[in-house]
């Protein structure tokens, strides 16, 4: 029924990808994905936390290619929201997707890094703990509500490097130069359509498309703007759609001043990737354990 009603959501994913990969995607749209969760380095361990879910019979599968990342395989998100080492931000429940930015952003100590789309806080406080809380991080979010959620976040975490900029990044003042840029830009979502939902057809629209993709190449200029000479932006969104991720991104590459850093996993581990038109560049197809998602890595000569 879903399908008939985003007719033309598979009109544009077959003149993107062809007939068979559209076959795929929409299967992945009508899978349950696997919930999956992070641990948080700043207060917990692996091992601490394997004992935990042990003791309380909820199966689990480390993930190999993501550290500290892990697959709940006989359990939900309310199983673990029930927990305390969810409640006191030992464990952040993350799509493994998401989980990918902030590595591919390789977060360095002491860089001045910004998350310009930061709410809730996920990319964020990954980034800290990755740097062990080392860096000096801004976190800008427009809207106040979700800013509060992302302060809620970022202290429950046990984050104290991060700085909240309640503030529209397409107005940060080019003054302001930063070493590293993480832009998970707000996008249609395409990639983490849900089949099993109602009335997808009411926020997932054409009109949703068009206004994301000039929010994104608006960000995605300033960012350019802001960085410093010789440093590096990841820009991602959770949509598998050309016009938010390919051309986008080739819209700023004619600034002769920027090139593409091919985006590079160890080969032991294939994602489900569908074809990127930009090289050095990926965009993972939705499944049970990934929800759609484009990502690439920008250098500024």
């Amino acid at each position: 029924m879903q399908e008939k009603k985003l007719e033309f959501l598979r009109i544009k994913l077959e003149n993107q990808y062809g007939k068979e990969i559209t076959k795929k995607i929409f299967e992945g749209y009508k899978i349950k994905r696997k919930t999956t969760f992070r641990v948080n380095t700043l207060k917990s361990n692996c091992k601490e936390i394997e004992k935990i879910l042990n003791s309380k019979k909820l199966k689990f599968l480390k993930v190999d290619f993501i550290e500290n990342a892990y697959i709940l395989e006989n359990g939900n998100k309310k199983d673990l929201e029930s927990l305390e080492i969810y409640e006191n931000g030992k464990i952040y429940v993350q799509s493994l997707s998401s989980m990918l930015p902030p590595i591919i952003l390789n977060p360095i100590e002491n860089n001045d890094i910004l998350d310009m789309t930061a709410a809730p806080g996920g990319k964020t406080t990954q980034i800290a703990a990755m740097v062990q809380d080392k860096a000096n991080i801004t976190a800008c979010e427009i809207n106040k509500i979700r800013a509060e959620k992302l302060k809620y976040n970022i202290e429950k975490q046990g984050v104290s490097s991060v700085y909240v900029m309640i503030r529209d990044a397409r107005k940060i003042d080019d003054f302001f130069k930063f070493d590293q840029i993480l832009l998970d830009a707000p996008c249609s979502g395409s990639g983490t359509l849900d089949f099993n939902e109602n009335n997808l057809e009411n926020y997932f629209t054409k009109q949703l498309i068009k206004n994301s993709s000039k929010i994104q190449l608006e960000l995605l200029k300033k960012a350019v703007n802001i960085v410093k000479s010789g440093d590096e932006i990841v820009y991602s969104t959770c949509s598998i759609l050309e016009e938010e991720n390919e051309k986008i991104v080739n819209e700023v590459l004619k600034n002769k001043r920027l090139k593409i850093v091919p985006i590079k996993f160890d080969n032991k581990y294939k994602f489900p990737l569908l074809p990127s038109k930009i090289d050095g560049t990926i965009c993972i197809m939705p499944n049970e354990f990934f929800e759609g998602f484009f990502v690439a890595k920008i250098k500024k000569l």
